[in-house]
């Protein structure tokens, strides 16, 4: 599990800094210190290539915090050297005195294909975890040949003996398969229904049981979307209409088989005359006006597995993906000011 302090007051649950498109990368401070105060367990960075660079993110969520966890959610481990990944997350261990997590995940093949950057495959996510352990346990690793790539050298600190916690975005079986076998925890995908969610859930259980390890020792995050009826109808309509639009963007047919929906909506969804000429991701650039007209292509269904209504209704919905067999709960989409409600009816409905 997770190292660093125990003194968080709902390690279960965690929340994206810097959700719904931040002005300013600055925000995230105050957004790491509010969320440690309503008692969060783990702050996630994910990372996009414009003002979201993750290792800039996580030293500035890790100078601002005392007990909350700072973790990736997630890098790719193929833009930087290992060495350079190895440092980044032995400088995040010292300077949050052990709340930090690397996580890693295999990326958008589109965007990657985009910029020359090689997709990622299983093997060579496993590859490198194998390496980052051997790092922290001080190893100094000589002609290294695998499929992470090929090193002459690779030295972290000989004086070192820690165990660097690890997550990975996971979405198919093979995937779900590695975190089981390999990581500390799994971070699932937002809008999974009820039915893959307790699938991928015992998949990442059974992987780890067939590797020797205790299922229990490796946690599951559900990526939940959480928005309630607080927020703002534009608001809403760009955490779940425009979130969910994207990932159909970048990769629908993943998400579509997994969930066992019907493919002939996501080919009217690609089709679609204003979706086609749209440039750009539907979360970022997408006006309420198009939103409103992507919200008449999904399918209420597919943007169902979500915490949605009143506060009330919300703390339901996140109490399900726990008894859905998830050990944690990431509130995704909004920041901790948007949660704060919900945030406060989960504290009441608390044991005393």
């Amino acid at each position: 599990m997770s190292g660093g302090p125990n003194n968080q007051r709902f390690p279960e649950l965690g929340f994206y800094a810097l959700a719904g498109q931040a002005r300013s990368s600055r925000e995230l401070i105050g957004q790491v210190v509010d969320g440690e105060k309503m008692g969060f367990g783990t702050a996630f960075i994910s990372e996009r290539f414009n003002k979201k660079e993750a290792a800039t993110l996580s030293g500035a969520a890790g100078a601002v915090s005392e007990s909350i966890t700072i973790a990736t959610g997630a890098t790719n481990h193929n833009t930087r050297h290992p060495m350079v990944t190895a440092g980044y997350a032995r400088t995040m261990q010292s300077l949050t005195g052990g709340r930090f997590v690397l996580g890693l995940g295999r990326g958008v093949s589109k965007m990657q294909d985009a910029y020359g950057i090689d997709r990622i495959t299983t093997a060579e996510m496993e590859d490198f975890a194998g390496l980052m352990r051997r790092l922290f346990r001080g190893e100094t690793i000589i002609g290294h040949e695998g499929p992470a790539g090929s090193y002459p050298v690779l030295s972290l600190d000989p004086s070192l003996d820690e165990h660097l916690p690890m997550n990975l975005v996971a979405f198919g079986p093979q995937s779900l398969a590695l975190g089981g076998r390999c990581f500390d925890e799994v971070i699932l995908h937002t809008y999974f229904s009820d039915e893959t969610t307790a699938r991928c859930v015992q998949t990442v259980k059974q992987a780890a049981e067939q590797a020797g390890r205790d299922p229990g020792d490796v946690r599951v995050w559900s990526c939940f979307a959480t928005l309630g009826d607080h927020l703002g109808e534009d608001r809403r309509l760009l955490g779940s209409v425009g979130r969910l639009g994207t990932y159909l963007q970048a990769y629908g047919d993943l998400l579509v088989s997994t969930n066992d929906w019907d493919p002939a909506v996501l080919a009217a969804f690609r089709s679609d005359e204003r979706v086609k000429a749209h440039r750009g991701a539907l979360d970022a650039t997408a006006s309420p006006e198009l939103l409103a007209h992507v919200a008449t292509l999904i399918p209420d269904e597919w943007l169902a597995p979500s915490a949605t209504g009143s506060p009330q209704t919300c703390v339901a919905a996140i109490k399900n993906q726990l008894a859905l067999g998830c050990d944690a709960v990431i509130m995704h989409g909004a920041t901790p000011d948007e949660l704060a409600p919900i945030m406060d009816e989960y504290t009441s409905q608390q044991p005393l």
